[in-house]
């Protein structure tokens, strides 16, 4: 893990749940967009 360093500025338990949080967020985000934005993709999570 080349990037092993960032949990001695991070603490873990801080920096991981911010991290999901943060990807969680976005995905809810670009979702939202893409409902509102587009025709077919309500169709598509409706059924």
């Amino acid at each position: 893990m080349n990037q092993g360093r960032i949990w001695c500025v991070v603490n873990p338990t801080v920096g991981l749940p911010l991290f999901l949080g943060a990807v969680a967020a976005i995905s809810l985000i670009v979702h939202f967009a893409i409902l509102n934005n587009t025709t077919w993709f309500a169709a598509f999570m409706g059924g």
